[in-house]
């Protein structure tokens, strides 16, 4: 019996973690085309947000074809559908930002982008922030935002086909649970 490699991987972990590293070498040990979503917003007076957006490309290299998106993944995936495509998409975390500073609906929105990784073949790869184990926020916003966090994780992880854990770089496989070694 040969096993079916996963359509959907969620990668968690904290910041600095070494998720985006990690998603990306899972990525290119496919031979699809390699598309990166950008979900931040760009910001060209931050310096250090410009210097670490030329790193993060730096690293990916000529191979990735980078697409800035900040709301319309589900578009984005309908869009790259294809069974020799591999998208990652960095990081949800920021697309969840995103979608309260709009003031999107949220259970809208979740539903779409899990319809759409339900109905896609290429392969997708997402990253998102684990923001549940740190510090309570001192503030109702922080903790309104940490609420949307643990449920977007939640969400996504009980949709995707494998969830992995990035700790100082290191993946810990937290589903399927017995499974080999990593490979997308």
């Amino acid at each position: 019996m040969s096993i079916q490699p996963p359509n959907t991987t969620l990668i968690i972990g904290g910041a600095r973690s070494g998720k985006s590293s990690f998603a990306e070498s899972l990525c290119e040990q496919s031979v699809s085309n390699l598309i990166y979503i950008a979900t931040s917003p760009r910001f060209d007076d931050d310096a250090e947000m410009v210097d670490r957006i030329e790193q993060h490309r730096a690293r990916r290299g000529p191979r990735w074809h980078a697409i800035e998106e900040q709301i319309a993944l589900t578009d984005i995936i309908q869009r790259h559908d294809a069974p020799d495509n591999a998208i990652l998409i960095d990081c949800m975390t920021l697309w969840l930002n995103n979608l309260l500073y709009r003031k999107l609906p949220l259970d809208q929105q979740f539903a779409a982008l899990v319809a759409a990784l339900k109905g896609t073949t290429a392969k997708i790869v997402l990253i998102s922030n684990e923001v549940g184990q740190g510090v309570v926020p001192s503030t109702s916003e922080g903790r309104h935002f940490r609420d949307h966090q643990g449920r977007l994780n939640q969400t996504l992880a009980s949709c995707c086909d494998r969830v992995i854990e990035v700790k100082a770089g290191l993946p810990l496989q937290l589903k399927p649970i017995n499974q080999p070694p990593i490979k997308l």
